[in-house]
């Protein structure tokens, strides 16, 4: 999400983080579908601080709901609004309210949202079935996917990106704790469609897909539920649809550097010279991808399966694997617990 645009339910504490890391010193509140409900400035927070006291309550508490905003199908002299109403950032909306693009006063323009591109609905498969044995002892009595990025659980927020593109076409491989996934999305306020693929016993974030290759036609995304990928994912599709893929990998690209000298050898094993701290680039796996059905005949049933067993499959077949890279900072991992508190950090959401 722009770093802009927040939710009507994060706490003022996270709103606060999100401003002083924001340089326009303004946020916008959106829901799900990404309309303006209101906006947030550090004097709002600061008032209601004042009398409250109350660094928890909603943000929906104490937003403006009534925020200038600007049509996007109107012309309109940005330049004297930014003068006359002392702001720096200016939403645009369409008939909707429905924020397209957020205008600075510097000239720089934000794209929010584009009219002419959008996920339709693609179906997209959350593996969710994991026992998260890397993040016990949370996951003794939490199931991953719930455990909480701030106040949203982790696969929340990943379905809130998807969301964020167009599409609300959710399937959810479950095993472990799976009443507990199923309990917190049948809350009524929670408006996520979803249907779930029930594991029987682990099968991998491969196996489970043959449970559901009948009722998947044409590309989908499959994510694992303990990564945030701050891309556009209208882009990846289209990227994968063009170049036509059987299997997108989304990778990131990483930079290692050895902490020691290294020694290289010649074809006589003498020394031919030494390299002090080399350092080195590659792409690694994020756990997003983009699948056409077609290869699913490739996984065997009830079987376990991994989806690099597949993309191995597919390369024997000789079908085009692809890879979408991004950059090391728009991938976000919680396997771990370190790596989950760089994803907390990452989105302002830590309480130091």
């Amino acid at each position: 999400m722009i770093e802009n645009l927040i939710y009507p339910n994060i706490t003022v504490k996270e709103a606060l983080k999100k401003l002083e890391k924001s340089k326009k010193k303004i946020l916008f509140v959106v829901d799900n579908d990404q309309k303006l409900l209101g906006s947030v400035t550090d004097g709002d927070i600061r008032r209601f601080i004042l009398a409250t006291s109350n660094l928890l309550s909603e943000v929906s508490e104490l937003m403006n709901p009534n925020p200038i905003f600007i049509y996007s199908d109107k012309s309109t002299d940005t330049n004297s609004i930014f003068i006359e109403n002392s702001i720096k950032a200016l939403p645009v909306v369409n008939e909707n309210k429905i924020i397209v693009e957020i205008i600075y006063d510097d000239g720089i323009k934000a794209i929010v949202n584009s009219d002419s591109e959008s996920l339709d609905n693609t179906p997209v498969v959350i593996m969710a079935g994991g026992k998260g044995t890397r993040l016990k002892p949370y996951t003794n009595i939490l199931p991953k996917p719930l455990i909480p990025i701030g106040e949203i659980p982790i696969v929340q927020r990943i379905m809130d990106k998807f969301k964020n593109h167009g599409t609300n076409n959710f399937m959810m491989s479950v095993n472990y704790k799976m009443n507990m996934i199923k309990a917190y999305f049948d809350e009524d306020n929670l408006d996520y469609n979803i249907s779930y693929i029930i594991e029987d016993k682990p099968l991998g974030t491969g196996g489970s897909l043959a449970l559901v290759e009948n009722e998947l036609d044409g590309d989908f995304f499959v994510s694992n539920c303990d990564i945030l990928i701050d891309a556009d994912y209208n882009e990846i599709i289209k990227f994968h649809k063009e170049n036509e893929y059987v299997i997108t990998m989304i990778t990131s690209l990483q930079e290692y550097t050895v902490p020691y000298g290294v020694v290289h050898l010649d074809s006589n094993g003498t020394v031919d010279y030494l390299q002090e701290k080399p350092t080195y680039d590659f792409l690694t796996n994020t756990g997003m991808y983009v699948i056409n059905s077609k290869i699913l005949k490739f996984i065997p049933k009830n079987e376990f399966f991994h989806i690099t067993d597949l993309i191995e499959e597919a390369l024997k077949q000789n079908e085009k694997v692809g890879v979408y890279p991004i950059s090391s900072d728009a991938w976000m991992d919680m396997g771990q617990f370190d790596e989950m508190d760089k994803m907390i950090k990452k989105l302002g959401l830590d309480n130091e």
